[in-house]
């Protein structure tokens, strides 16, 4: 491993620990095991790794979608298993997942971090358009449908973060409401 990998795995353990503001380059040398000086001479400041975190954290992504829509399921259940995926992301990393989508200023100032965002945003609406054409999906604009899906998902990722969606309400998890939601599209 590099030192900017281990900087990078560094940063996001101590995002996934402290939250965002744990993030310091300093903090962040002192947790990979270099000098605190070393994050500097791979990122020009504290902005920069935590791009370099989202970003990482979205070519995975991308590469799951990927193995999932190669995977033998019905098109419905691969979208479905993508959607499941974010959904665990939110759940197992909530930090992580609010810098990869919450955090616009940050994709602004950093091209790769855009090009990565893309990137994902494209493997999710490859399954859309697989579902499409299986009929399980309307024919409407795939850039329309992937935007409707994945707002109502980080919506309720949202509203279970702040505990206002919960089981002991007697609401549904976020996983039903999705499958819900692509089978009254699919109508």
């Amino acid at each position: 491993m590099t030192t900017r990998e281990a900087l990078i795995r560094a940063a996001a353990t101590l995002l996934d620990t402290g939250g965002e503001q744990a993030v310091t380059l300093r903090a962040v040398g002192h947790a990979a095991g270099v000098s605190h000086n070393a994050p500097y001479r791979h990122f020009r400041n504290r902005g920069a790794i935590l791009a370099a975190v989202a970003s990482a954290d979205l070519e995975t992504l991308s590469a799951t979608f990927g193995d999932i829509r190669g995977s033998a399921r019905t098109p419905r259940a691969r979208l479905l298993a993508a959607i499941g995926a974010l959904i665990a992301f939110s759940r197992e990393q909530p930090s992580r997942y609010r810098l990869v989508f919450g955090a616009p200023t940050l994709a602004r100032d950093h091209p790769d971090l855009q090009a990565r965002s893309a990137t994902c945003l494209a493997g999710i609406m490859a399954l859309v358009d697989d579902c499409k054409d299986a009929g399980a999906l309307p024919a409407a604009p795939t850039k329309s449908l992937a935007s409707l899906l994945l707002a109502a998902m980080h919506g309720l990722v949202l509203l279970e973060a702040q505990g206002q969606l919960r089981a002991d309400k007697g609401l549904p998890a976020i996983e039903d409401s999705m499958e819900l939601m692509v089978k009254l599209l699919a109508r």
